[in-house]
């Protein structure tokens, strides 16, 4: 199935949510987006990785469309603002010495076979177990770079 198709089943998702949205809570609705829009897009990410920037512009739309229908927010209103209030930054309770380490918060999972698999939790997972020198890269060359030296060294047991 190519991208195009994959993402039209999904807007079909998106539209089917809509008609029923005014009805359901907030909570519900994040419920019903996981399920049917995110849990499609994380089914398949390692394939959709490698796309080229006009074909992740589809799969951004979907997503945003998804967040759109989250937070009742029109068509026509930027998405920047409704994007960056759904990403919450982790915040400590107290000032910690990793205050500065650029965490993610990691959702809590109710199935722990299947949950420790989704996208969801291993991607800020993953991204929390980074050292602070490879997150903090300037570019993404950079960034690259510096994850492969690091992935290298925990495979060959280097310092």
């Amino acid at each position: 199935m190519t991208h195009y198709l994959f993402c039209a089943r999904i807007r079909q998702y998106v539209r089917a949510l809509l008609t029923i949205r005014p009805i359901l809570s907030i909570r519900d609705a994040e419920t019903l987006i996981h399920a049917f829009v995110s849990s499609r897009l994380d089914y398949c990410n390692v394939l959709l990785s490698g796309l080229p920037n006009y074909a992740i512009r589809s799969l951004q739309l979907v997503q945003n469309a998804a967040a759109r229908l989250l937070t009742k927010t029109r068509k026509y209103d930027h998405i920047t603002p409704v994007l960056s209030e759904l990403l919450t930054p982790y915040i400590p309770a107290r000032p910690l010495r990793s205050l500065d380490a650029a965490l993610l918060v990691i959702p809590s999972i109710n199935k722990k076979s299947l949950g420790f698999r989704a996208f969801a939790y291993r991607a800020p997972y993953l991204w929390n177990t980074l050292p602070l020198h490879v997150k903090e890269a300037s570019s993404v060359e950079n960034f690259k770079s510096r994850l492969k030296t690091h992935l290298y060294s925990l495979f060959y047991g280097l310092p």
